[in-house]
């Protein structure tokens, strides 16, 4: 069955692309889920429109992909993590920890899943991360991976410790 996809599909095509695919992948998976319409006269006629609005959302994807990849190339995200004595974390630096951090520090917002960590952050120090934040774009992330501060008790104006109020 010819049919016209409206979103990218994996290993099918792009959008705007009219492919030939077995009638059943077309009419149970593609057709439902609004990848695909059926490639008839009325959306033949269509594509041409359908195309020149695909090619205006990508252009706009693109400036902001542009946007968003100059606006990661210098920076440094900070996260806190208890760690053992000789620098060796308790567990590892998850994407997910990574992007908490840099939309808590730097107010972007990025998905967890855009987010390669070429090896596992298990100790304290400077590391590298890649942002995938385009189809072809990717971007250098510093990450500072650093023991979290200990809070120091409150000294009294004579010098002494002050227990924390509600202390036993």
């Amino acid at each position: 069955m010819k049919v016209i996809l409206v979103e990218s599909v994996a290993k099918v095509g792009e959008p705007g692309e009219t492919v030939e695919v077995a009638d059943g992948y077309a009419r149970n998976y593609l057709i439902p889920k609004r990848l695909a319409v059926p490639a008839d006269q009325a959306s033949v006629k269509q594509l041409a429109h359908r195309k020149r609005e695909i090619e205006r959302q990508q252009a706009k994807r693109l400036q902001q992909a542009e946007h968003m990849a100059e606006r990661l190339d210098a920076t440094l995200v900070t996260v806190r993590a208890k760690a053992g004595e000789a620098g060796r974390l308790y567990g590892s630096v998850t994407p997910t920890d990574i992007a908490q951090e840099l939309e808590n520090q730097h107010g972007v917002a990025i998905d967890r899943h855009n987010i390669e960590l070429p090896d596992a952050i298990k100790v304290l120090g400077e590391h590298e991360a890649i942002v995938r934040v385009g189809p072809e774009k990717r971007v250098r992330l510093r990450v500072v991976v650093e023991a979290p501060q200990e809070e120091k008790p409150e000294e009294s104006e004579t010098g002494q410790e002050v227990e924390p109020e509600g202390a036993p």
